[in-house]
């Protein structure tokens, strides 16, 4: 069968925000980062912007949290903008099977990493997105792109997060010096890594991050305004890479159990991309065993049965 819009995806919604609200087991708030650790575990939002333009959501949908890792979809987009296809003889499009900071991969693959989505990878893009720019003005690109995507100047980068992600980032400092070593790292990793630790620190609600996430559901064309944001290939590519990659180490399961092209981020927010039907934002901060929200990952999953939105379920031709 076709999939669609459900016609009572509101109501959908609501069931689930009113389940996850029910829920004692939440997970653990990321508390590395200080701005991370006070957030309330009680938390818990949703907003599915669909294709027809219209906006569903429920719980905490208009409160703002630090996407954190969901940032690096819109890093990425950038980043092809600017090199195209050359950024993957610096970074790789497979699976890391490793925690999101791990840095034994890179030591066995020459300080190529694996994916753009895991630390490593990520921290490349932000010496993409740096180049020929000071890291101000590569930290104003990166929020006024957002803020175009989702067509809401509100959204802000959270400066306390962004200084408590320098204060406590010794391991990613250790990612990109090591990353230098091999000359895949061309500027100094102080000025990289403060373009990475900010983009993180973008503060974004469900429904502002929903609809940033929409352009990836309309083949790369932004749906206000129709200008091209990526070619409809690289949309498809950037969603298999939020597929096979967008959770870290958990990129499997959830695929198993969702299976929706999605990218999560430690302060509990998940982006989830329906190509041609939906673009979703859930956020929980409480985390499970592999950095991603517990109560997010299962809202997922409840609604890709309720609405049949996986990319895996049987499609009619044309």
């Amino acid at each position: 069968m076709p999939v669609t819009v459900a016609p009572d995806l509101q109501a959908i919604v609501d069931r689930i925000a009113a389940e996850m609200a029910g829920r004692e087991e939440r997970g653990k708030v990321a508390d590395y980062i200080p701005g991370l650790a006070r957030v309330d575990p009680k938390h818990f939002g949703i907003a599915v912007a669909t294709h027809d333009g219209r906006m569903f959501a429920a719980g905490d949908a208009d409160a703002a949290f630090s996407i954190q890792s969901v940032s690096k979809v819109f890093a990425l987009t950038i980043a092809l903008g600017k090199v195209g296809d050359a950024l993957w003889k610096r970074v790789g499009r497979e699976p890391s099977g490793n925690a999101f900071n791990s840095i034994v991969q890179l030591e066995a693959e020459q300080g190529i990493p694996r994916n753009p989505f895991i630390n490593a990878g990520a921290i490349v893009v932000s010496d993409v997105v740096l180049a020929g720019h000071a890291p101000k003005e590569a930290i104003g690109e990166i929020l006024r792109f957002v803020r175009d995507l989702a067509g809401d100047d509100g959204i802000v980068i959270d400066d306390e997060v962004a200084q408590g992600e320098a204060d406590t980032g010794f391991r990613n400092a250790a990612l990109a010096n090591y990353m230098r070593s091999f000359g895949n790292i061309h500027h100094p990793v102080d000025q990289v890594l403060g373009v990475y630790f900010h983009q993180c620190a973008l503060a974004m609600s469900c429904r502002q991050l929903a609809r940033a996430g929409r352009f990836l559901m309309h083949e790369g064309q932004h749906p206000d305004t129709g200008f091209n944001i990526v070619s409809p290939m690289r949309a498809r590519r950037i969603n298999a890479l939020m597929m096979l990659c967008g959770h870290y180490d958990g990129s499997g399961e959830f695929a198993f159990r969702v299976g929706i092209p999605g990218k999560s981020g430690v302060g509990g927010g998940i982006l989830c991309v329906v190509p041609g039907i939906a673009s979703i934002a859930v956020w929980s901060p409480g985390l499970n065993e592999r950095g991603n929200s517990t109560l997010g990952s299962l809202a997922l999953e409840r609604l890709a049965a309720a609405t049949g939105w996986s990319v895996f379920n049987q499609r009619e031709p044309g």
